[in-house]
């Protein structure tokens, strides 16, 4: 990364592109100056090449005539504008004036917003969480303005805050959270020194989780990312996390450590495989599923400091019944983040059955117990992915599986030769069928549904004919 040196906006989507510099043309000739500011900059600094949304701040250009000149041609959501933000409508772009932010109540929220066109550069800057977020950029004159040095930062890794006024906002520890995972940071020693005097004032669940849910799907180093969250004290304010450090593990099968550092290891595992899978499969909604499958990594041990114990007859330390036991701290540090129903249901069965794989493969089981994993799982391909990143927490030598990971090849291939890896089994005989055949609706039905599904797991018939068969013979003789 050159210093200074003029960004390729040419990355940009050619009608993202050509709005961006016919928003700045048209406030240059009003009198004003339109800057690019933020993540654009620092992502096309980093030579990132799907930079899909930009950030506009105006120069020198009053509110009101601002609305007047951007609405004349580039309509723009109402919903922003008590904050000094214009969304474009159709485009991914937010006007926005410099302004001054005063903390009038507690957290994210919590501030009175007075635009000012009038502010320096550095003033506007001032207000921004890291240095390598108050960079901007003229994409007319194509120069740079960086009056907190976020380029010399971005170049040497480091995550640094712009001025004291980071305290304000206390979303903001969580956001270094993250932005040390995808970036791969290293925090500078004074900006986890003015993150330790910080309080999590009450931030609603759903800005914790958006930040959480980004570390995720889109972190490289979550393991570093959690490095911050620890040497900030924050892990306080997710206790089941907390739990971990410290939680001592077997050395001859965890030499890596507590189950904190296991934890770690294994999200940094996740990461690799996650970019490596969505090349493999584009067509996949990815988000939603790493959101899911690194979920589950995060919370897979969270039974191990309730269960964890020294075995005289064995011993060695073990950590019994863990993987159901985890089910109860998941849920309460899921809780406490969203109310969404698919997370909710999804992740907790991932986390209770996330030894079954080397389990039923040491067991040499049939068929009907891969099925019925996959009615708790809902997907096995998921459990795969969470087993797979448990593996790769620890050394080769001292992995469940094997070092080549049999288990989980045999799992896969066992789950798509049966077509349930990305589905759970599902009931062939349904109530229409019953009632073709005449009966008549009743709460029997359910137990003769309930039958002939076991039946089905079991492998007993797999199409309509061979489910009515069934039926008819073994069912209601």
């Amino acid at each position: 990364m050159k210093r200074g040196a003029k960004l390729d906006l040419n990355v940009l989507q050619p009608k993202l592109l050509a709005a961006v510099k016919d928003i700045a043309a048209l406030m240059r000739d009003a009198g004003g100056r339109a800057l690019m500011v933020g993540g654009s900059v620092r992502d096309l600094l980093l030579g990132v090449t799907e930079v899909k949304d930009v950030d506009l701040e105006v120069f020198g250009i009053q509110p009101a005539d601002l609305q007047r000149i951007l609405g004349a041609k580039y309509p723009f959501d109402p919903c922003g504008v008590s904050f000094g933000v214009l969304k474009i409508q159709h485009l991914d772009i937010d006007v926005s004036l410099p302004r001054r932010e005063s903390k009038r109540g507690e957290g994210h929220k919590g501030f009175l917003i007075d635009s000012d066109p009038n502010l320096s550069i550095a003033e506007a800057a001032s207000r921004r969480d890291f240095t390598i977020n108050a960079m901007y950029y003229d994409p007319l004159a194509e120069t740079f303005e960086d009056p907190y040095g976020g380029q010399d930062d971005l170049a040497a890794r480091i995550l640094r805050h712009v001025s004291p006024k980071f305290v304000e906002d206390p979303l903001r520890v969580l956001r270094g959270m993250q932005f040390i995972a995808r970036f791969d940071l290293h925090p500078a020693p004074e900006t986890i020194d003015i993150c330790r005097t910080m309080q999590i004032e009450g931030l609603p669940p759903e800005r914790l989780f958006e930040e959480w849910a980004k570390l995720l799907t889109k972190g490289v180093q979550i393991g570093r990312g959690l490095a911050f969250l620890r040497a900030t004290g924050w892990v306080k304010y997710f206790p089941e996390l907390q739990r971990l450090i410290g939680c001592e593990q077997d050395p001859k099968w965890h030499p890596e450590g507590d189950v904190w550092n296991h934890t770690c290891l294994c999200l940094d595992a996740f990461a690799r495989h996650r970019a490596a899978r969505k090349t493999s499969a584009p067509d996949v909604n990815w988000h939603d599923e790493d959101l899911i499958v690194g979920l589950a990594v995060l919370c897979h041990d969270f039974g191990k400091p309730a269960t964890t114990a020294y075995d005289p007859v064995k011993k060695h330390i073990r950590s019994l019944g863990h993987d159901v036991a985890g089910a109860a701290p998941t849920l309460s540090f899921l809780r406490r983040l969203t109310n969404e129903e698919r997370i909710l249901r999804d992740v907790p069965p991932l986390v209770t059955n996330h030894m079954q794989p080397y389990a039923l493969w040491k067991g040499k089981v049939g068929d009907a117990a891969v099925r019925r994993l996959a009615l708790k799982v809902v997907r096995i391909d998921r459990l795969i992915r969470v087993a797979h990143a448990d593996d790769e927490g620890r050394p080769p030598e001292c992995r469940g599986g094997s070092s080549a990971g049999e288990d989980l090849v045999w799992l896969e291939q066992t789950a798509e030769r049966l077509r349930i890896a990305a589905e759970a089994p599902k009931p062939i005989l349904m109530g229409r069928h019953l009632m073709a055949l005449g009966h008549k609706p009743s709460k029997q039905f359910k137990v003769w549904l309930d039958a002939c599904f076991e039946a089905q797991l079991d492998g007993a018939f797999s199409d309509v004919d061979g489910a009515l068969a069934y039926f008819k013979e073994h069912v209601i003789r």
